[in-house]
């Protein structure tokens, strides 16, 4: 519906109409989105270190408080706190790696055997595999038939440089956000410290300073939860698995701890692998789908009992708002996007409940 003209009188009697403003703070309001949305894509190589740097400040924040109350300075707290970070992260990817390497080099065996299992378990896909080999050898000579397809490698120097300018790119972002995390955690309150300065009115400060502390306190609460219940899940896929006479238990029970990070995307992700993984195991059917149907009861049960118990209702967020959440950060920014995208979210509602203007925000992003 079309807003009402407004019709002003000029002294003289006579009548002008003027377009309604609305329209126009709308186009902007527009415009200005979708800038931020095309500086956040095309910056993301400056912005994504800048915003891990902050959620992991956020998320590390009690440690270091709590090392200062030992009378630890939070230099030397942040420095403590890193080095075990980083070392626990790149002892436990050594452990991990090497039965991921190898289990790697062998994927062509391991492509070859699934196939074989498959057509054993499911012999009516075998025979319309067959069919549709022999319709397509339909009207072929014999010779043809019989003739091997010849397969020619060709060099490339495009995926090589490829994959060295994409390590390198990476290993450029980690180094950047561990140096900003480092310089986040040891400058202890100092940032906020200067936000209340800037701030007109006492109100404002003690705004500021509330929307900060619970917005720190919301996300290590929320991350260091979801990172127990992960940790938990792992054990007792792995626990499972072994149970069951799967090789490398520990690795796929890691790899779906990691998984579980990603809302909706992460679980799937995480069935699909261990259906591949029975197959490639077992030789029935009912065997392979046992580790799939181990890692969904445990699913079902963390994310409807224990997760809801742990992170309780302040968490609970509007599940088409997170999932909406998810596509927009992964499209944006990729992995670390969807790994970054409920904790944003969690921001967003933390800052739009402080603030009335933005009570709608608030309402849509609530369960």
């Amino acid at each position: 519906m079309d807003l009402p003209t407004i019709i002003q009188p000029f002294p003289d009697g006579t009548k002008t109409e003027t377009a309604p403003a609305a329209k126009s703070s709308g186009g902007h309001s527009t415009l200005v989105a979708l800038a931020i949305i095309a500086f956040l894509y095309f910056a993301r190589p400056v912005v994504l270190p800048i915003v891990l740097a902050i959620v992991g400040g956020m998320t590390l924040k009690p440690l270091i408080r709590w090392l200062s109350y030992c009378r630890i300075r939070p230099a030397l707290g942040a420095a403590i706190v890193l080095f075990l970070l980083v070392s626990g992260i790149a002892v436990g990817s050594m452990e991990l790696g090497r039965p991921a390497v190898a289990w790697m080099n062998e994927a062509p065996d391991h492509v070859a055997q699934l196939r074989q299992r498959i057509q054993k378990m499911f012999p009516r896909l075998a025979r319309f595999n067959r069919a549709a080999a022999a319709v397509n050898n339909l009207g072929a000579t014999q010779e043809e038939q019989k003739q091997s397809p010849t397969v020619e490698l060709k060099t490339s120097r495009v995926p090589g440089s490829f994959l060295i300018n994409w390590t390198g790119t990476l290993l450029a972002g980690i180094g950047e956000t561990l140096v900003l995390l480092y310089l986040l955690l040891a400058s202890g309150d100092l940032f906020l410290q200067k936000l209340v300065r800037v701030m007109p009115t006492l109100s404002d400060k003690k705004r500021a300073v509330e929307i900060s502390h619970e917005v720190q306190q919301n996300i290590s609460n929320y991350l260091f939860s979801v990172t127990i219940i992960n940790v938990g899940l792992g054990v007792l896929v792995s626990g499972g698995l072994y149970w069951l006479g799967v090789p490398n238990a520990v690795m796929w029970g890691a790899l779906v701890a990691a998984l579980n990070y990603v809302p909706y995307f992460g679980p799937v992700a995480g069935m699909i692998l261990l259906v591949l993984v029975g197959l490639l195991t077992f030789d029935t059917l009912l065997w392979a789908v046992l580790p799939t149907a181990w890692y969904l009861s445990l699913h079902l049960l963390e994310s409807n009992l224990i997760t809801p118990i742990l992170l309780a209702r302040r968490f609970t967020l509007n599940p088409v708002m997170i999932f909406v959440s998810l596509i927009f950060w992964t499209w944006l920014w990729g992995v670390p996007g969807a790994l970054l995208s409920v904790p944003i979210l969690v921001s967003i509602k933390v800052i739009s409940d402080r603030f009335p203007s933005l009570s709608p925000v608030s309402e849509l992003f609530a369960e």
